[in-house]
């Protein structure tokens, strides 16, 4: 079985969210569930923690400290759910792009300095995602 699924089926036999890992770990849910997807790497107290309140073999702990290979790949998502964000870049990357430059200049915002988070909004014509993204703003340099 793969780390990922190893994981995800000893916090379900836990009965376990990812909000409950965060009081654990004193990290974000989505970064817990990054870690989950191999996108994030464990320090070996975190992965000491996690593998002790799911009770896995200490091999997993190993695996989890171990630096990630990041990405989905080179192609486009078909998870409907992931899809829609590729499709929110496609939409409106551009315009992102020009505000940012308007506000902060030339350069990116940074996913190593980022943190993110997901919240629900409750509204009676259906509850809504709410998606927080913080990134340290990087000026392209000049040579």
């Amino acid at each position: 079985m793969h780390i990922t699924e190893t994981l995800l089926a000893a916090k379900k036999s836990k009965g376990l969210q990812f909000s409950d890992l965060e009081k654990l770990l004193g990290r974000d849910e989505v970064w817990i569930a990054a870690l989950f997807y191999g996108q994030a790497s464990a320090s070996p107290d975190e992965a000491e923690k996690l593998v002790k309140a799911l009770d896995l073999d200490a091999s997993v702990a190993d695996a989890l400290t171990q630096y990630p290979l990041k990405g989905l790949g080179p192609v486009v998502p078909t998870d409907p759910l992931i899809y829609r964000f590729y499709e929110i870049m496609q939409v409106y990357g551009m315009p992102l792009k020009s505000v940012i430059h308007e506000k902060f200049g030339d350069g990116i915002m940074s996913a190593i300095d980022f943190s993110l988070h997901v919240e629900k909004e409750e509204d009676p014509k259906g509850d809504r995602v709410r998606i927080i993204m913080s990134g340290k703003f990087l000026p392209y340099k000049k040579w």
